[in-house]
Formats: structure tokens, sequence, C-alpha cells
């Protein structure tokens, strides 16, 4: 099995790369096979089979569980650890109590910092936008820290009661109006964690001659944490990238949300906090035709480790039914094929996409906004796809 390395700082592919992948929940077992059935058909289409992937399935989430009695393997970070790079479908995570989230665990433990999510539009793909193509953005989310750090306590709980008592009594807090019975969570934001986000999002935009970078926060009302993610940004910008040509500016994050709407060509690439981010991205998705084609990755840019995901969730509605939309998980693939340097078969996959958009060929979710949409089946769809791409 071949494996990706990092050697001075660079990412470095063999012709032959091992991908872990994670089929995922609900509709999971039906996307998951057609990525990599259009995926190998891009590769082999682009380089005749001099590059290729061999598929690794590993285990998460609820078929986890079912299976060995754990929803998130010691053997599955292994993997991801080893061989640098994964894909995963979308996975099932308890509510309320017990295990936390299995997304926001992968990227912790790997310590993946960077969300990336690229928002485009496709070519007769229905937008509720009367100029969808104006919106062509990146966001760099900020992955690890913020409210979504899970440093939290639970309302009527020891530990919530003595935070509460540390607050008031040893640090002078006189605004939290119900102690007893309030919950409580800490947002950290660090220096270490906003200068390398932020570094991610400027080489970026300079890697792809984009024009500038925007730090979205709320710095005017959380002026130490949101407020000091600012500040690190231009403070890294300023020296590391003086004389680059790179434009960088801020906006208050409500204030983005409504210029993304009145004049969405203004922004390019945007670097944001978790939270602020988790918001930003989805909105975006929608702009251009929903979350079912919008793509992600959570990437650590220091030691090559990178998980591309589907960005919706399991849908256990639709699951077997065969009506769900590939379209986020394929795009993912798209971006992990760039970032092993494949550009040519990334290209083959979205033209062929948008082909097939642009004729009115999709799933289900896509299609009934359509004019003369043909709904296909999530695997016909997939064949599709792949047919276009081998003519």
């Amino acid at each position: 099995m071949s494996k990706l390395k990092v050697h001075n700082g660079k990412l470095v592919v063999p012709d032959c790369v091992t991908v872990p992948f994670i089929t995922g929940d609900g509709v999971g077992a039906e996307i998951m096979p057609v990525c990599r059935s259009v995926v190998d058909a891009a590769l082999q289409k682009a380089y005749g089979g001099r590059k290729r992937i061999d598929w690794l399935e590993v285990m998460a989430g609820e078929r986890s569980f079912n299976r060995n009695g754990s929803w998130l393997p010691d053997e599955t970070l292994d993997a991801f650890r080893e061989y640098l790079t994964g894909i995963k479908g979308p996975l099932t995570t308890p509510v309320g109590g017990g295990i936390r989230s299995l997304n926001v665990a992968l990227r912790q433990t790997l310590d993946l910092y960077a969300c990336v999510r690229p928002v485009r539009w496709f070519r007769g793909v229905e937008s509720p936008l009367k100029e969808p193509w104006k919106v062509n953005m990146t966001v760099f989310r900020e992955n690890t820290e913020d409210i979504y750090a899970g440093i939290e306590w639970k309302q009527g709980t020891p530990e919530a009661a003595r935070f509460g008592r540390f607050l008031q009594e040893e640090m002078g807090v006189r605004n939290i109006r119900f102690p007893e019975t309030s919950s409580f969570g800490v947002k950290p934001v660090s220096i270490e964690g906003t200068e390398r986000l932020v570094r991610a999002a400027v080489r970026y935009a300079l890697e792809h001659h984009l024009p500038g970078v925007t730090l979205v926060h709320k710095g005017n009302i959380m002026k130490y944490t949101e407020g000091g993610f600012r500040q690190w940004g231009y403070e890294l910008v300023e020296r590391e990238f003086a004389g680059s040509g790179i434009a960088v500016n801020d906006v208050i994050a409500d204030a983005f949300l409504q210029n993304t709407l009145l004049k969405p060509e203004a922004y390019s690439v945007i670097a944001t906090l978790n939270l602020n981010g988790d918001y930003i991205s989805d909105q975006l998705a929608a702009m251009v035709g929903g979350i079912g084609i919008a793509p992600g990755a959570n990437i650590n840019y220091l030691t090559g480790h990178a998980i591309f995901e589907a960005t919706h969730g399991t849908a256990p509605d639709i699951a077997g039914s065969g009506r769900a939309n590939p379209s986020s998980l394929l795009l993912s693939a798209v971006m992990m094929l760039e970032y092993f340097g494949w550009t040519e078969a990334a290209q083959l996959i979205t033209g062929a996409m948008e082909k097939c958009f642009s004729g009115g060929r999709a799933t289900a979710d896509l299609t009934r906004f359509m004019p003369q949409g043909q709904a296909l089946t999530t695997a016909a769809f997939g064949n599709e796809i792949a047919g276009v791409i081998s003519d």
C-alpha cells in the first residue's frame, strides 16, 4: 500500500495512493460506491492507469457500533494517521448525552484545524439568487477552537455549580442572570490557532491568484476572542505576507451575511472562527443550490493529514430509496484529487457534473427545480457522470 508523505513542508504523492474511506450511515451506503466509481473512471480517463487509488474501508458511526460496539474504533484513527488522507460519508451521532460528534472528534484528534468549504454555482442548478454565478468563495473555518471545542458543563451538575462560583467569587463576574440554573461553555481562541488558519487562507488565495482574504468575526461584541482573531490575523499578514500583493480586510459576521446576498462578488476567500464558519458555509451553499452540492475538507497543512467529507447528514428518511444526491461527496473527492495535485481528473468530474446539471439530469432534489429536469436514482446519476467522463 502506497502512502502519502510530507517532505520539507510539501505533500509527496505516489502514483498509487491508499485512501481510507468511511462509507457512513444512512445514505452513505448509496453515495460512497458512486463516489468511488466516478473517481476511478476519472483517474482512468486522465492518466490511463498511471495514477490510481487503492481504497481501504475503515469503520465509524452507527454501522461500526452495530458491528463491533465502537462508534470510532482506534483502528480507524490509526489508518487516517498512517495514510494521511481519507474520505468519509455522513455519520450518525446520537443527540443529547453520550458520545460527542464523531465529526468533531475526528477533527480534534487529528488536529484538522482548517475546514475548507469552496462554494460555487453550477450551470443548470436552480438558485434563489438572480445572479448565482457571482458566488465563488472558499471558506476557511477554524476547526478546533471556539465554542465547538466542547468545553462545557451541564446545568444542575456539581461541575457547573463549581464553575459558576468560580466566575462570581474569584473572577468578579456579575452579569450571569440565573447562575443556579445555567449551563456554561468556554470559548477558547488562541494566537496560534488564528495564525495557522489565516496563514492557510492567505496561501490559498495567493496560490489560486485570488484577490484577497476577508476576516469575518464578531469582535465588536466578543472583543478578546473574536476581536483577538481579527487583530492576530492582521498581524500575521503584516509580518509574513507584506509585499505579496494580497488584500486583507475584515467585516462583522452579521454584516457579512447580508453582503453575501447583496454583493457576493466582493468576496473570494473567507477566514473565520468555528461557529461563524458553520453558519456561513451553510448559507453560502443554500445560495447556489443547497448543501447537497456543497463539498468540504478538514486539513492540517503542517502534517498533511486531511479528511474529505460529505457536508450533509445521514438523511435516514430517504436512505435506501435511491434518491440520495452524491454530489457533495463527489465534489469533496474533487477537492481530494486537487490536494494530490491530480487536477486533470478533478476537472473531468466537475465538467461531467456540470454537463449533467445543464441537461437537467440529476437526482430528484435538484431536478424538481429544473425546467424539463429528469430525476435519476443515485446509482444512475453516478453512471451518467462516469459515462460523460469516459466518452
